[in-house]
């Protein structure tokens, strides 16, 4: 690899670091083995720039980082549901009551994309979190934009089955 393989592939990762980190987090449930794939992708990356074929460099790197969480899940034996939810930016909010409130339909709504599989769960954190295009995404997963219209879909339709009964009792007052 040349020097400006290197630097490109450096700046590529750097560019959408919080992006790769935040896939890996959603995907393996915790810091360490985030920080672990990202770091992995990252060798993957610079090891086979010279195989780049062009397009979206941004979903070439966001593949290869779901590519080693993946083997990272894989290597577990079994999909664990995630453990941490990623640290929220922190807000100004003036009253500690609309705070705690928050935080919990925070946690809520990340316990249930949590229990999703994880062709929904990452279609959603790519579409929603990433605000990644459909392209970019079929592009990451290696699937047809069809079906990620379809997992986007089910996903969405899956959280809102599950938060239903809470909204129903916040409507109640309960």
């Amino acid at each position: 690899m040349n020097a400006g393989t290197a630097n490109w592939v450096a700046t590529l990762a750097q560019q959408h670091l919080d992006a790769a980190h935040n896939l890996g987090r959603w995907l393996l449930g915790n810091e360490q083995d985030a920080a672990d794939a990202v770091h992995d992708a990252y060798v993957r990356a610079a090891r086979s720039a010279a195989t780049y074929a062009g397009g979206n460099a941004r979903a070439w790197w966001l593949a290869i980082v779901r590519n080693c969480c993946l083997a990272k899940l894989s290597s577990r034996k079994r999909e664990t549901p995630l453990r941490a939810v990623p640290d929220a930016e922190p807000g100004t909010l003036s009253e500690v009551e609309d705070g705690a409130h928050i935080a919990q339909c925070r946690t809520l709504l990340a316990e249930h994309l949590r229990a999703l599989p994880t062709e929904y769960r990452e279609t959603l954190v790519l579409r929603e979190l990433e605000d990644l295009s459909y392209r970019e995404i079929a592009d990451v997963l290696g699937v047809p934009i069809g079906t990620v219209m379809s997992r986007l879909a089910r996903g969405r339709a899956l959280l809102q089955r599950a938060l239903e009964p809470v909204a129903q009792e916040q409507d109640h007052g309960l």
